[in-house]
């Protein structure tokens, strides 16, 4: 199977596809999608990188009827982070199909959540304790829900969230499909599966290219006192276009952003610390490529799918041997290659030995850069920090370049429905139903999504336009 057509799936979302540069279906897209749309169990073993989001995304936006207000399939994940790029990835996916889905997480106004679960959502994407904290307080309606996804099964484990996550499915309808993700198989997720599946089909994926084709890592051993020296040098020899710098605790975080910031190199950083608003803005400016370093605690490791990051650095060793695989797998995504360095200390060297094992290879060992290749690239460096850096499209442009957000001065107060706004602004001349995307009704305003290019015109012309006989303000929404 070559192509997304052979699914047999809405136009609508084939057309999402195609704006989003979905060109083929991946290996676990190929052998994912046909059994959810016959409504198997799956268990997938898969890296990262594989596309398992969309494998999944596709057939729940395929099946999600629409006209159901109520959730229809439920998501659950380990990272908030992890979380929003899902809600993120469904939502584009089901964009023109109408597809609407939200994330609940912590560290976020629970009202709010309430206020957006009350909405007509099809599709909800959450962490667990969450989850299960609106599941007790009766604030998320369960009973429609037919697709269940458990993501990252094996860090849900690591996290202590897996007691939490069986609570969760026994709250749930039993006729439904269950779908788990793992980058391993643990006994325990096996009993979970065997516990709450029903006749699974298992799915091995095997990657395309050994991680030792795609991503080059290499180490070098130093004292702790000199690691900013031989950051330095590695910044100034590699250039990256883009790089991740990972260390094992928030103050080492805090520590090193404020050195590399005071120093003039162009950084952000993320840690559990920090607010959760806070935490998105980051990886959302480092994903435009506002930055250039990112410096993270392993919170940043999991899950989080940033495009074209050149080079990871281990600034510290990683606690956890599995931590180093999903750390380097931040690089040489897709079709990139990447460059995963590691610094070690003199007294890590046996549990850098153990990783090698855990990875089955060895990882060479790096010669400290010759000093004129230093200076050659200091100044290379220090030339391009003189221009703007080029902001990185975001993978959702060419889906959204034709979609205008809107927003009225109208919502449940005072009585209004989506038949109301969908018979309104139909009505527009050059203006059809096909021409409005997903309606947000809240108390006192509402969201519409104008697409096709109709946003100016629809604008224009409900300036003109009452609704349920009153005058409305109508203005561009900000995304």
């Amino acid at each position: 199977m070559n192509d997304f057509y052979e699914f047999n799936i809405a136009k609508e979302i084939l057309l999402s596809l195609e704006k989003l540069g979905y060109k083929n279906p991946t290996e676990v897209q190929k052998k994912v999608v046909p059994l959810v749309l016959k409504n198997k169990d799956i268990i997938v073993e898969s890296q990262t990188g594989s596309g398992k989001t969309a494998a999944f995304a596709i057939p729940i936006c395929e099946r999600v009827e629409i006209e159901n207000s109520n959730p229809q399939a439920l998501i659950l994940t380990p990272t908030r982070e992890l979380a929003v790029q899902i809600k993120e990835d469904i939502s584009n996916i089901g964009r023109f199909k109408k597809v609407r889905c939200t994330a609940i997480f912590g560290k976020q106004i629970f009202s709010s959540q309430v206020r957006e679960l009350k909405q007509r959502i099809h599709v909800v994407v959450g962490t667990p304790g969450r989850t299960l904290d609106h599941i007790e307080r009766g604030t998320i309606n369960l009973s429609g829900i037919n697709y269940l996804v458990i993501d990252e099964a094996d860090e849900m484990l690591n996290m202590g969230f897996i007691d939490q996550v069986k609570n969760i499915i026994n709250k749930l309808p039993p006729k439904r499909v269950t779908m788990l993700f793992s980058a391993t198989m643990s006994e325990k997720i096996q009993i979970l599966c065997h516990e709450y599946m029903k006749d699974p089909e298992v799915i091995n994926i095997k990657a395309e290219k050994p991680i030792t084709e795609k991503i080059k890592d290499y180490y070098y051993i130093v004292e702790g006192k000199d690691k900013f020296d031989l950051l330095k040098k590695i910044i100034y020899t590699e250039n990256p276009d883009s790089a991740m710098i990972f260390c094992n605790t928030r103050n080492s975080v805090e520590t090193l952003f404020s050195i590399l910031r005071d120093k003039g190199f162009s950084c952000v950083s993320i840690h559990g610390g920090m607010l959760q608003q806070d935490r998105l803005n980051v990886i959302k400016s480092f994903s435009r490529g506002e930055f250039t370093f990112l410096v993270a605690t392993d919170i940043a490791a999991r899950g989080i799918d940033i495009a074209n990051v050149t080079h990871v650095i281990n600034y510290d060793l990683p606690f956890e041997k599995e931590s180093y695989v999903h750390r380097i797998g931040r690089t040489g995504r897709g079709e990139n290659n990447g460059k995963a360095i590691s610094f070690v200390t003199p007294n890590q060297c046996r549990f850098l030995n153990e990783i090698e094992e855990y990875i089955e290879r060895t990882i060479n060992k790096a010669q400290l850069p010759e000093l004129r290749d230093i200076e050659v690239g200091k100044n290379l460096f220090n030339e391009r920090l003189k221009n703007k850096p080029k902001l990185k499209k975001e993978k959702s442009f060419e889906l959204n370049k034709n979609i205008l957000k809107i927003y009225i001065n109208a919502g449940k107060k005072k009585k209004i429905r989506n038949v109301d706004i969908v018979g309104t602004i139909s009505n527009i001349n050059g203006v059809e139903s096909e021409d409005i995307g997903i309606i947000d009704i809240q108390d006192n305003l509402s969201y519409i999504d104008i697409l096709n290019g109709k946003g100016s015109l629809v604008i224009e012309a409900l300036r003109e336009k009452t609704m349920k006989g009153k005058k409305i303000r109508c203005e561009r929404a900000e995304r």
